[in-house]
């Protein structure tokens, strides 16, 4: 498939390669965190702070007239045939929580973006060598395998939900099976997209966290809707500001279920 001059085998490949670069080069940060404290920003700020620095020097070797989404810029939304119609939209740390304390559900995002339409995502979870990657419209997978969404048409006892920190203090759910809740979106979107649970509700999310695992999710065959079950598109929020409703990942098919499950308190 053809992009212009550029292939989204080349664009993969280059995300792959750059996530799994950044990935070693702040596994010195990882669990680092000062234990006699609840949340070490400090350690959390320099390890971002490398995986930017890492991923936008590779840019600008690879590909010097692309753009990264900065979402304290605003960016021209002009349609253009130049190479700055490419947009790279990097998350360097999903799960800071986790990264900090040593627990090894993290990951790096990336995503490309062409004249602001999504067409690659890549999520990346440097401890357990993981790594998701879609192309928009195409297939989803995990490493080399394909994926897709649950295909059970009904939630069971055996159906997996997860959830965010604060689950407890916004709903009630009489949901039959198991509730977890990981403390990494980007990893709750892609179990969802390999099948491995049937939905994750999600909270307080940005257009970059959400950039990658949106498109992989699309393309195993899951959405994100609101919790009123209405399509949520993430282009209305690449101005900056944070989503402020609640989100649903999880197979069309489902999706009716899953909410009837839920229960604002």
């Amino acid at each position: 498939m053809l992009m212009g001059d550029h292939s989204l085998n080349e664009f993969k490949d280059f995300a792959v390669k750059s996530a799994r670069g950044a990935g070693q080069k702040v596994l010195s940060y990882y669990g680092k965190g000062d234990p006699s404290i609840k949340f070490d920003d400090s350690v959390v700020t320099e390890a971002e702070l490398s995986v930017r620095e890492f991923f936008e020097a590779e840019l600008r070797k690879s590909y010097p007239f692309h753009r990264i989404f900065n979402e304290t810029n605003q960016l021209s939304r002009q349609y253009s045939h130049e190479e700055s119609r490419y947009l790279w939209v990097l998350d360097p740390l999903d799960g800071v929580a986790n990264f900090q304390a040593g627990i090894p559900i993290w990951g790096i995002s990336i995503a490309v973006l062409e004249n602001f339409w999504p067409v690659l995502g890549v999520f990346y979870m440097p401890v357990t060598g993981d790594i998701f990657h879609a192309w928009a419209g195409g297939k989803a997978f995990r490493g080399e395998q394909e994926i897709s969404v649950s295909m059970e048409d009904t939630v069971s006892d055996e159906s997996l939900l997860f959830t965010y920190s604060r689950f407890n203090q916004h709903y009630r759910t009489t949901f039959p099976g198991k509730i977890r809740t990981m403390g990494c979106a980007g990893a709750h979107i892609c179990y969802v997209a390999m099948g491995r649970a049937e939905a994750a509700i999600l909270a307080n999310q940005s257009f970059s966290e959400l950039a990658a695992s949106a498109v992989i999710l699309e393309s195993a065959g899951g959405k994100l809707f609101n919790v009123e079950g209405e399509e949520f598109f993430l282009s209305n929020f690449m101005d900056g500001k944070r989503i402020s409703e609640h989100l649903l990942a999880v197979p069309p098919r489902t999706l009716s279920q899953v909410r009837g499950y839920l229960n604002r308190i």
